[in-house]
């Protein structure tokens, strides 16, 4: 299965590396994400910003907080995949460099859509539930 199958009608959300803290947490938590993609233009990805990073900023700058804005906590070196990467090896660059999210780019490099490890996980889950149910078919009705 490949991502192309995962971002059907997905809408991907987007802030600018100059958007306050606290405009940032307003957003993730009125559109139900982890993350949001930085990007200038909506097109172009400049970074990535997740829950994690607040958290992580938290010791570090915490009296400071009001202050900061994405571009002071957010991860720049952003991995991503395209529409043609398989689920399987999207699940394995997530496991191996422990990452949530992962932009999905176009062939030119440009967002497309952004798949976290819940979307991965529903698709893994779906994939063994339609083989479970083809192998009790087969076990019940053999031809």
């Amino acid at each position: 299965m490949k991502v192309s199958s995962l971002i059907t009608g997905k809408a991907v959300y987007s802030v600018t590396a100059e958007t306050s803290i606290a405009t940032l947490v307003e957003k993730l938590a009125s559109l139900k994400v982890g993350a949001l993609v930085v990007s200038p233009d909506g097109i172009r990805i400049a970074g990535i910003v997740s829950e994690r990073d607040i958290v992580a900023a938290l010791p570090i700058h915490f009296h400071e907080l009001g202050r900061l804005h994405v571009r002071d906590i957010m991860t720049v070196n952003v991995t991503t995949c395209t529409p043609n990467t398989t689920v399987a090896e999207l699940m394995a660059i997530m496991t191996e460099r422990r990452i949530r999210h992962v932009p999905v780019v176009n062939e030119a490099g440009d967002l497309a859509s952004i798949v976290s490890i819940g979307d991965v996980v529903k698709s893994y889950v779906n994939e063994i539930d339609s083989e479970r149910s083809a192998l009790v078919d087969y076990v019940q009705n053999p031809r």
